[in-house]
């Protein structure tokens, strides 16, 4: 479990580092992150010698690769946006509902199965942007992207038997061109700030890279080792430290109608936990069940 937490505390402090990252551009930032990160896991293959999945990867994988690539670039991009913007409670709110989406998307693409409460849940949270987009007067579109885009990114994630860090590693690869040209381009016109800001900047643009890496290195060797159900939970542990430093570091302001949309969010999250734990004991006594009639 130990790295599984890890992973989720990394996370959670992410709105302390991206601002570090200033006067960098959301966008100069992504590149970075899309770059170094390729170049951190693809070197972390080669020692491990993982590397041979990637030879293997057939023309359809690396087309899903591609598409994944995409999506996480959507994510990234978004997220490192609204951290630099001071819409930190909106990234919170993204990854409380993530889970929710990626509900739905099983639902319309999966022709997934509901149970009463996951359907309730997912009302819920439907009632929560409805009310969000009509008393606030816009739709909460940072927090919609990065849900959207990581739920996407899962549901393609899916149709892939890929472990983790080759996939981390292909996705990465495959936005390199798009990075790379970007960071160029900067760099002709003079707009770069890689060199300009003093060596600190330097290294943590290079930073970026494990920072991104690691605690995704981290989710994948520790989430192999716990039930779905501990894993599900858990992961409201990042959105709940965004929150928290939203409104004890950052001092957003949250208005009374935010205020009522988060909690309706939040009674969405309780009913999908609820279920997941419910879940989770009926396995554990039907797994006891079973040895006990084999014994």
């Amino acid at each position: 479990m130990i790295y599984t937490v890890a992973a989720y505390l990394m996370w959670g402090f992410f709105p302390a580092f991206f601002p570090l990252l200033l006067p960098a551009g959301p966008f100069e930032i992504l590149a970075h992150r899309i770059v170094w990160t390729a170049v951190l896991v693809t070197g972390f293959l080669l020692i491990s010698g993982g590397w041979r999945e990637l030879r293997a990867f057939s023309a359809r994988t690396w087309a899903w690769m591609l598409a994944c690539g995409v999506a996480i670039t959507i994510n990234w991009g978004t997220y490192v946006i609204a951290i630099n913007t001071g819409h930190v409670a909106d990234a919170a709110l993204g990854y409380f509902i993530n889970p929710l989406v990626s509900v739905a998307l099983g639902i319309i693409f999966l022709k997934e199965s509901l149970n009463k409460a996951q359907a309730a849940s997912v009302g819920v949270a439907f009632i929560a942007v409805l009310w969000l987009t009509f008393m606030t007067g816009q739709a909460p579109y940072i927090s919609l992207a990065l849900a959207g885009s990581f739920g996407i990114y899962g549901l393609m994630k899916k149709q892939l038997s890929v472990s983790s860090t080759g996939s981390v590693a292909a996705e990465t690869i495959v936005m390199l061109p798009v990075a790379i040209g970007y960071l160029t381009w900067l760099s002709i016109r003079g707009e770069s700030t890689f060199t300009t800001e003093g060596p600190m900047h330097i290294v943590l643009l290079v930073a970026s890279g494990l920072v991104t890496a690691l605690p995704l290195l981290c989710f994948a060797k520790g989430a192999k080792q716990l039930p779905l159900a501990t894993v599900g939970m858990l992961q409201y542990m990042t959105p709940i430290m965004q929150m928290l430093w939203a409104l004890f570091v950052t001092h957003e302001h949250m208005s009374t109608q935010r205020w009522i949309g988060f909690g309706i969010i939040w009674v969405a999250v309780v009913i999908y936990l609820a279920d997941l734990a419910r879940i989770h004991r009926a396995s554990r006594r039907a797994k006891r069940l079973h040895t006990f009639s084999e014994d």
